[in-house]
């Protein structure tokens, strides 16, 4: 196992792989990674899975007999996802066992064309719920408007969600509030609140990538590169709020177990910033850190893992986010772009993924 991530795991951040293929889990590469990186979880998204089709020849025989089956598109991309996730959730439940369903958990994002639409979105939940049909299985639904009631939905009926596409500070806390609801409602239902899991996807490289554009236009680049940890800081600053709050307290004493703040889009885009920036300035604990491969690759070489760096630095961030207001960038106007383009994103990579499996619905 790598000294590194080890010491990462030691205070309290789940390391989690941002991507899944059929190919990585018929070559027990998965399995290598659990025993090898200390990876305790799974998430993925269309393009992950647009990615994984488009390579190699591990979805030939499915895609030949759901051709000769006859089955429409969207019910092979369906059969063809869920395939993928009911296998890396079997390989991940030893994980699951161990920590009392904690981590070994495997996610599966709802159909993005859906983001919009909350009755659709909840029936797509119900749907691959019942599909999957594995305890640890989290459903990934997007923190639009119009999902966050999807989320209260889903959760009230005991469905395990993976809340994704968070980029501002004001949704995060509708997030919590949607799950905290939900909790509520699963309790007067008399579901077992401990059976209930849920993350909350707060993405962090995106947010430098748009933040840092507008400070060149700006004239201001020495603010580059700081926006993206100090909003995550500042997330996990509200993420403390409602675990102290009386609300909370009540559902914990019946057993609900907390939301955890999960940090997305961890792999670093600029090349002028160090490869584990977002690995190493996030380290607190009760988090998920869910990283494409080459980022855990680079955090098990050379990461640099001292203790927790977000708690101590609150006021930093809060000045880093004044200093950004003060150099012009309007923070609600870059969070709406960002959560538009990341729906929009998805669902072109959804589209995608539908093209391909219509070319290789071929008898």
């Amino acid at each position: 196992m790598s000294e590194i991530l080890n010491k990462l795991s030691g205070q309290g951040v789940s390391v989690w792989l941002d991507d899944i293929s059929r190919e990585r889990l018929r070559t027990g590469n998965l399995q290598q990674l659990i025993r090898e990186k200390n990876v305790v979880g799974v998430t993925s998204n269309p393009t992950i899975f647009a990615s994984a089709l488009s390579k190699g020849d591990a979805y030939d025989t499915q895609l030949h007999d759901l051709a000769v089956r006859g089955v429409d598109v969207g019910e092979a991309v369906r059969a063809i996802t869920t395939y993928d996730i009911r296998w890396a959730a079997d390989v991940l439940r030893p994980v699951y066992d161990a920590t009392g369903g904690v981590d070994g958990r495997v996610s599966l994002e709802v159909d993005p064309r859906l983001a919009r639409d909350t009755d659709k979105t909840v029936a797509e939940a119900r749907a691959l719920w019942w599909m999957v049909d594995r305890p640890n299985l989290l459903i990934k639904i997007p923190a639009t408007l119009e999902g966050l009631p999807a989320i209260t939905q889903a959760i009230g009926e005991g469905i395990s969600v993976n809340v994704t596409l968070i980029f501002s500070l004001e949704r995060y806390r509708q997030v919590m509030d949607a799950w905290l609801a939900g909790l509520e409602a699963a309790q007067a239902k008399g579901l077992d609140l401990a059976t209930i899991e849920s993350v909350a996807s707060f993405f962090v490289s995106r947010v430098d990538t748009e933040i840092d554009k507008r400070l060149d236009q700006a004239g201001r680049p020495e603010l580059k590169g700081k926006a993206g940890v100090a909003n995550a800081r500042l997330a996990y600053a509200a993420f403390e709020e409602v675990m102290n709050s009386e609300r909370w307290q009540r559902l914990r004493a019946a057993g609900a177990r907390p939301q955890r703040p999960l940090w997305a889009s961890t792999g670093v885009k600029n090349p002028d910033y160090r490869d584990t920036m977002y690995v190493d300035d996030l380290v607190a604990p009760g988090t998920v850190n869910t990283m494409p491969e080459k980022t855990l690759d680079a955090v098990a070489d050379h990461s640099q893992i001292s203790g927790d760096t977000v708690r101590p630095f609150y006021e930093q961030a809060w000045n880093t986010m004044a200093e950004l207001k003060e150099a012009g960038i309007d923070y609600d106007d870059v969070v709406r772009v960002l959560e538009d383009e990341g729906v929009e994103k998805f669902e072109t990579s959804w589209n995608e993924l539908l093209e391909s499996v219509t070319k290789n619905l071929v008898p």
